[in-house]
């Protein structure tokens, strides 16, 4: 049996990646105001596990370092001053659905460099979705819209598509490189052979 195919190496390595990712979670390079930020690569770790370990692994590791976004994320959240059900919607689609769709990058991985890379512009395009779809049902009666002039107002599409994408779109775009510079590597290509 390949040592790949073993429950032990494959848990063992979620571990390690999950762990990577949240420590790199909290070097930021660029923070937004109300929550979102652009990372020193957190998200590459959890879409490795997808591709080197497949879909289950990937989708069930992402869960977890979901759950870890949520643990370290949820002492801002209730400092907005939302309401019950806001909370919950936020804790599901921003930090629950957001990060566990990160599992989902190992979809085209039998495509070589190509399926790499879709599948990372996916898992991240599904977690910009996410966060995008936050925006509109549950921010759009805020007063944050204020804090960005009069352009925002009632145009909740406009604002989250623009406050979203203001850092997700770099993340896609750094994440995406990074994986298939990654991928391409020796000593990459060896431990996915394993």
């Amino acid at each position: 049996m390949e040592m790949k195919n073993k429950p032990v190496y494959k848990l063992a390595l979620s571990a390690i990646f999950v762990a990577l990712a949240t420590g790199l979670s909290f070097i930021k390079i660029w923070e937004m105001p109300l929550g979102g930020s652009i990372t020193l690569l957190s998200m590459l770790p959890i879409t490795m596990i997808s591709i080197m370990l497949g879909l289950k692994w990937g989708i069930g590791s992402a869960f977890v370092y979901s759950l870890i976004q949520l643990m370290f994320g949820i002492s801002e959240v209730l400092s907005w001053g939302l309401t019950p059900v806001m909370l919950v919607g936020t804790m599901l689609l921003d930090y629950i659905l957001a990060f566990t769709v990160l599992g989902v990058a190992g979809a085209f991985v039998k495509k070589g460099y190509t399926g790499i890379c879709a599948g990372v512009v996916l898992a991240l395009g599904l977690r910009f979705l996410s966060h995008f779809l936050s925006g509109i049902i549950i921010f759009q009666k805020l007063d944050q819209f204020e804090l960005f002039g009069t352009l925002f107002a009632n145009r909740p599409y406009l604002y989250s598509f623009c406050y979203n994408g203001f850092y997700m779109i770099p993340e896609i775009i750094i994440t995406t490189i990074a994986a298939v510079l990654l991928f391409r590597m020796s000593s990459v290509k060896k431990l996915m052979a394993q």
